[in-house]
């Protein structure tokens, strides 16, 4: 599995932390993760009767992590991005979690010389959030998964969703790029990935490591394509509200900007 080609965020931390989590956005965007995972974690919770280990898998600036820990689950956090986890250290120091947190600045292809079998019954819940579509060989971070889950652990992979893309630019008239198929974003700067998944793709990646999708639940479902912001708009409050409740609905979570499931083993 290649390192060489997979994104790390060390030149544009501080662009990142404020396009991705300084605003409306990224609001929605923990808003619709921590509901869908709270359930998970109660569950998960309950049936072990222990703390859980949770793994972060690029986790940038693990904000739903640092919080598994502050409830006391054994949490492992990693990136690629030094700079990233400095930020993620900023937060946990903070919240009093520095030291209850393992951290692990590496590619995830090398987890298995770092840890060997010291995990080897898996951890409970794994996160992946917004890594796939900047790694240079998405699919081949599937078996990683099978490896590191535990029997009955669960997979949270949010991903960003390549349909959104199309949609937004065909609401804003954006016809030149569709038209053009060498189109690529500027990745000196935009968060904007060049090697989106489908879900499609994403779902047989994962049933054939014997993994099967239990939910799905859409990211910014509308906030993004209203040009105009009136009316609701203007209430951030009110806007997560409505984010929410047509997050995990048909049609709308499929607008999603990004996609979030949760997977588990085939029983």
């Amino acid at each position: 599995m290649s390192v060489s080609e997979d994104r790390n965020f060390d030149p544009i931390t501080e662009h990142f932390v404020k396009k991705v989590y300084g605003g409306l956005k990224g609001d929605i965007r923990l808003a619709v993760l921590k509901r869908d995972l709270t359930d998970v974690v109660k569950q998960l919770s309950a049936q072990h009767n222990r703390p859980l280990r949770i793994l972060d898998v690029g986790a940038g600036l693990a904000q739903i992590s640092i919080e598994l820990a502050e409830q006391g689950h054994q949490v492992t956090i990693n990136d690629i991005s030094h700079n990233m986890l400095v930020e993620a250290k900023k937060n946990a120091s903070e919240r009093g979690v520095l030291d209850k947190i393992s951290w692990l600045v590496c590619p995830y292809q090398h987890f298995e010389e770092i840890l060997g079998e010291t995990a080897d019954e898996g951890y409970d819940l794994i996160l992946c959030h917004a890594l796939l579509e900047w790694l240079g060989q998405p699919s081949d971070i599937m078996p990683f998964f099978a490896r590191w889950l535990a029997a009955d652990g669960v997979l949270s992979l949010c991903f960003y969703n390549p349909a959104s893309f199309v949609y937004r630019n065909l609401i804003m008239g954006n016809f030149n790029l569709l038209n053009n198929p060498e189109f690529k974003s500027d990745n000196k700067k935009s968060l904007t990935p060049n090697n989106p998944v489908s879900y499609e793709q994403v779902a047989g990646w994962l049933e054939d490591q014997g993994l099967q999708i239990n939910s799905v639940s859409g990211l910014r479902v509308f906030h993004d394509y209203s040009p105009l912001k009136r009316g609701g708009h203007t209430n951030p409050e009110a806007v997560i509200k409505m984010e929410l409740r047509y997050s995990n609905q048909t049609p709308y979570k499929w607008l999603g900007r990004y996609l979030h499931v949760l997977a588990q083993r085939q029983q």
